[in-house]
């Protein structure tokens, strides 16, 4: 039997509920030679007996693969086991609007060369559908090709090869292995925005909050950023499972993060805060973004379409500008008095 050309590898965990309708949705897609890898890190609400039922009944091949708990080891797991040439890593709670996204991504990623991997386009689908800037911004800032940009939830499609090139998905701390693989594709190749949209539930920033879960992505980010594994073993699991998710209380993670940082030396205590001001001010270029986006916005312009010419300023003028000592001992004290304004709100 000939090996399909494109191997799909998904994460599950406790995804009895949505797992019927996404199979559903991949039936749809036409003009692909596929086989489904569903990876399991332990789900105990019957996801494993929904599959078995389902899986046999799929016009393309499918297993359903026990793996170590963690979205990282569970995609290794995956791609070991794979037999094609490309993959792409995609989690439960997707679909794509076009029958032939697959086909069509396939094709454009196959053109664009070896050491390329792509994603496609984001679209958030919400239980409101009135127009939301919030939703328009990320939706826009996931299709620029920039470092910090890319995210798993648009789906990662690359070769078979050169993922094993990249060294797999790290799976070092329980979270970020997304953006980790994407920083070393920037560092390695390139990435390429695929010519089809990917829909995703925002049921997350729904119930918990979308700024609330901003913030802690930020939180965590950071930390992940400046190495400091302690914290992430001291805070504990800060992304609850998907089918648990509640009203986001910050307060808990705040005093956290504070207990943390009364218990390290001063030295250390300052070195994390000096790192965690450099951090912020590399991303200034995002408000020069959020300028630009709020005009297209206003203007009615769709999700990566309309100028950027803020952000081109800045990349030009004020990043040089502020890459400084200055600059970072700045954004440091912007960021410990946001902190402190954080903790009296959540109290």
């Amino acid at each position: 039997m000939r090996a399909p050309c494109l191997s799909i590898i998904v994460p599950v965990l406790n995804e009895a509920a949505i797992l019927p309708q996404f199979l559903a949705d991949l039936v749809r897609q036409q003009g692909i030679d596929c086989e489904l890898l569903l990876c399991d890190g332990g789900s105990d609400d019957g996801s494993a007996e929904l599959a078995a039922r389902l899986l046999p009944t799929l016009p393309f091949p499918a297993r359903f693969l026990s793996a170590s708990r963690g979205r990282g080891a569970q995609m290794n797991a995956g791609a070991a086991a794979a037999s094609g040439d490309y993959l792409l890593f995609l989690h439960a709670d997707y679909s794509f609007p076009a029958a032939d996204a697959l086909a069509v991504g396939l094709t454009a990623l196959t053109a664009a060369g070896p050491r390329v991997a792509g994603r496609f386009a984001l679209r958030f689908a919400r239980a409101d559908a009135a127009p939301s800037f919030p939703y328009y911004f990320y939706e826009a800032k996931a299709r620029l090709n920039r470092p910090g940009c890319l995210h798993g939830d648009q789906g990662f499609f690359l070769r078979q090869d050169f993922f094993h090139a990249l060294g797999g998905y790290d799976d070092e701390l329980p979270l970020l292995e997304d953006d980790r693989l994407a920083a070393r594709v920037f560092a390695a190749g390139r990435w390429l925005l695929l010519p089809r949209e990917i829909v995703t539930s925002a049921r997350r920033f729904e119930v918990e909050g979308l700024y609330a879960r901003q913030v802690l992505s930020a939180i965590v980010m950071n930390f992940a950023v400046l190495g400091c594994t302690p914290f992430f073993a001291t805070i504990g699991e800060l992304y609850r499972r998907q089918d648990r998710t509640r009203r986001l209380h910050l307060g808990p993670l705040l005093a956290g993060i504070d207990v943390f940082m009364r218990a390290q030396p001063w030295r250390a205590r300052w070195e994390i805060w000096l790192g965690t001001g450099g951090y912020v001010r590399s991303q200034g270029w995002q408000l020069a973004l959020f300028l630009d986006l709020r005009r297209n916005f206003r203007h009615g312009q769709p999700p990566g379409s309309g100028p950027l010419t803020q952000l081109a300023r800045y990349d030009r003028y004020l990043e040089r500008l502020t890459d400084h000592a200055g600059g970072r001992l700045a954004a440091t004290w912007l960021t410990w008095s946001w902190f402190r304004l954080l903790r009296w709100r959540w109290r």
